[in-house]
């Protein structure tokens, strides 16, 4: 007897149609020019970096970053703050990241000391471990008591850097996961709402005939000329979308916000 349907088993892909960039490290103007502008289109960055400068220049003492990449926001840390950037050995094969001042590693844990810092940064990189509890277990044991653990997580969200995306996650889940590994006060804020969510798929549709991929260079300019008359609707869906993301959010968002602390031993 079989049993299939008529599609493309997804489980044997091993890349994406369409990736954007990888993220650069924001350390001249002319990079932090372009990161600005990135932003205003990627509205997962956009809604992070829209999150993220409020907590990070409050930081204080040694702040870890995990799974940092880029480093894109290393520079919202104010100057009181000693930083710590580790990623994994796969990050330059896997991502595309490979920095000087980086910690790498392999396996699940991480070269950090018991109890040597004050907070964790760790910025979409969840839904790429394969065990997640590993990564909260690491990030409680590196902590001090009291500690502030800040994570942010996609929620409607393409499967991107295939295979190595695993997971998607609800405040719920994130709060049982969290509770396990010894955190407490538990905050979970979404992105945005399903305006934004609608803004961010049909702005995915545009920049992907803007900046093609994967064809001759007379297909991509062709698909260029045609996606001028789209151009004005992009920025205009990359306002209304900025816009939306004012309030409490909704149950259909780009993703979560999360802080906790670490829980007396």
């Amino acid at each position: 007897m079989k049993l299939d349907l008529a599609r493309t088993n997804l489980v044997n892909r091993r890349a994406e149609v369409w990736r954007p960039p990888s993220f650069e490290r924001p350390d001249s103007i002319t990079r932090k020019i372009l990161a600005a502008l990135r932003r205003m289109l990627d509205l997962q960055a956009g809604s992070i970096w829209r999150d993220l400068r409020i907590i990070l220049p409050h930081v204080r003492g040694i702040a870890l970053d995990v799974g940092c990449g880029a480093q894109p926001y290393r520079y919202l840390l104010g100057p009181q703050t000693e930083y710590i950037g580790i990623d994994t050995n796969e990050s330059k094969a896997h991502f595309g990241y490979e920095l000087p001042d980086v910690r790498y590693f392999s396996g699940d844990s991480w070269p950090v000391e018991d109890s040597s810092v004050d907070f964790v940064l760790c910025t979409e990189a969840m839904e790429h471990v394969p065990v997640p509890e590993t990564l909260l277990q690491e990030a409680s044991r590196c902590l001090v008591s009291r500690g502030t653990v800040l994570l942010t997580v996609p929620f409607a969200a393409r499967w991107h850097f295939i295979p190595h995306d695993y997971w998607r996650f609800t405040p719920s889940g994130l709060q049982r996961l969290l509770g396990r590994a010894g955190f407490i006060n538990v905050r979970v804020y979404a992105r945005g709402n399903a305006v934004t969510v609608a803004c961010y798929k049909v702005m995915a549709l545009i920049l992907r005939m803007v900046f093609p991929q994967n064809a001759s260079w007379p297909a991509r300019t062709m698909i260029q000329i045609a996606s001028l008359p789209f151009v004005p609707v992009l920025l205009l869906l990359a306002v209304f979308a900025r816009l939306s993301l004012w309030g409490n959010g909704g149950d259909d968002c780009l993703g979560y916000t999360v802080l906790a602390e670490k829980g007396p031993a």
